[in-house]
């Protein structure tokens, strides 16, 4: 469901109050400008379905109807202009539910990235206690936070897991959900990842949303997870030691991150505020807000 009916809805009776005075106030002039301008870029976005490939042909996403893809390019003007995030390296695309867009509400974007800091071993994966880990990260906050209080972001707590890190050791597979809150949020933020492991590295799918639609993106999940594949000679069963790199970090390290510092890019993710109308005694704001999130990585 989107805003935009009620937006419309907005725009008819104020018009209706101040024509009725014989003017036409700015405020109604401004939210037609902003509703012109959502449309131009509603119809502006090429969406794509069906098998594509992914910069670089390491891998693809066989995107299937009730899904759809958005190139790197339009991405980034999402992440950048519309969203008011800093410029994203490595951005490859986003996948939105077929209702979904840049200004849907009760929707979610997965933003596609990838990490190619090499092979990734997954020894460890039946041997982490999450629950330990989610107290680690939380007592790690104070310091993580005073640092992003100096890059000029607001503070950050890991509420919880909304989703308790899942790892499937035979299609290399790791996925979790993170209950965030924003220091400047009215609601908790719901941040989604997904971790396809491969032969020089990490396909990551990061979608945020509130924790409203956490129900949603579950209910999507398991389609979700079928999107993406590694080519050939591009998959963790082609590791050659010999030649290939190994990363750092484990599968430990995938979940437990720098978690904190990497949620910059989302401060103002799904934030896109409408200008304050106030007439007839009424104020309208953030006809199209959407919440806080955190960032790729």
């Amino acid at each position: 469901m989107r805003k935009v009916p009620f937006l419309f809805f907005t725009l008819v009776f104020f018009s209706a109050v101040t024509f009725a005075k014989g003017n036409k106030d700015s405020a109604i002039i401004a939210l037609e400008n902003q509703l012109k301008f959502i449309d131009s870029v509603q119809s502006s976005m090429k969406y794509q379905t069906g098998t594509i490939s992914l910069t670089g042909g390491f891998a693809t996403l066989n995107v299937p109807p009730g899904f759809k893809y958005l190139n790197s390019d339009q991405s980034n003007y999402i992440i950048t202009e519309l969203w008011g995030n800093p410029a994203q390296e490595g951005v490859l695309g986003m996948l939105f539910p077929a209702d979904g867009g840049p200004f849907a509400d009760s929707s979610y974007a997965f933003v596609i990235k990838f990490d190619g800091s090499g092979y990734v071993k997954d020894d460890d994966a039946d041997d982490i206690n999450y629950d330990d880990m989610l107290k680690e990260m939380q007592q790690g906050e104070v310091e993580e936070n005073k640092t992003r209080t100096a890059q000029g972001f607001g503070t950050i707590h890991m509420v919880g897991w909304a989703s308790k890190p899942y790892y499937d050791k035979t299609n290399k597979v790791l996925h979790w959900a993170k209950n965030l809150r924003f220091a400047d949020a009215e609601s908790n933020t719901l941040n989604y990842e997904v971790r396809i492991l491969g032969r020089k590295g990490v396909l990551s799918m990061n979608a945020v949303a509130s924790m409203n639609e956490l129900d949603l993106v579950k209910k999507d999940i398991d389609k979700v997870l079928k999107i993406p594949a590694f080519t050939e000679g591009n998959m963790y069963k082609d590791f050659d030691s010999n030649t290939d790199n190994v990363a750092a970090w484990t599968i430990g390290g995938l979940v437990a991150g720098k978690v904190l510092l990497k949620v910059g890019f989302f401060a103002k993710f799904w934030k896109i505020i409408m200008l304050g109308l106030v007439a007839a005694g009424a104020g309208i704001k953030k006809l199209l807000g959407r919440k806080s999130s955190s960032e790729v990585s």
